[in-house]
């Protein structure tokens, strides 16, 4: 079953961030706890983690806006 990656909530008025990178490949091989891409909100750059191991599936384009909570890619 794969597993969602979901932008996520780092502060507290966070509605929207900014995937800037992904730091790992379309169907590469990832670990949990990995970085696994880089997002810009609120005037900061935080590296998010995976949150879990497996095959990284993207489905968010770099410098694209998201709301929190939106499916940003999979591990399955």
């Amino acid at each position: 079953m794969a597993v969602e990656i979901l932008l996520p909530k780092i502060g507290f008025s966070m509605q929207e961030g900014q995937v800037a990178e992904w730091l790992v490949g379309d169907g590469a091989a990832v670990t949990e706890g990995e970085p696994l891409f880089s997002l810009e909100a609120d005037k900061s750059t935080n590296e998010v983690e995976a949150p879990a191991s497996g095959t990284l599936r993207i489905v968010a384009a770099v410098g694209e806006t998201y709301e929190v909570g939106t499916v940003l890619g999979y591990i399955e």
